[in-house]
């Protein structure tokens, strides 16, 4: 039993990732958030390499709110649209769906993408 928010997270992350995984034709949308940028990469699991990725630092953004955290999912289905990706299977990696992963996902789906 997890008794700290660090362990609880992990023990979430575990259980999602044993049931999503990404292929070459349908990747793994990955979302990292720290306490100051939060990351987006699109993974191949079975070649096991990461085919684009977008942090809000590399935007230019200082801090993290919901604007920045849909501006970088945009960003992300962009890139993901230009190397010829459109469906992807998204793994919240242990976050709870609300708030700043929702508006990533939100402006994934908004620029394209399609879960």
């Amino acid at each position: 039993m997890a008794f700290n928010k660090y362990k609880r997270r992990l023990r979430i992350k575990r259980s999602v990732r044993s049931k999503v995984s990404g292929t070459t034709e349908k990747p793994r949308l990955s979302v990292f958030k720290s306490n100051k940028a939060i990351y987006a990469q699109i993974i191949d699991d079975t070649n096991g390499h990461t085919m684009t990725s977008v942090s809000s630092s590399e935007m230019g953004n200082q801090g993290i709110n919901m604007e920045v955290s849909k501006g970088v999912g945009k960003k992300l289905a962009e890139k993901a649209l230009a190397s010829g990706i459109e469906r992807i299977v998204f793994d919240r990696n242990g976050y709870i769906y609300h708030g700043k992963i929702k508006a990533l996902a939100e402006g994934a789906r908004e620029g394209g993408l399609k879960f």
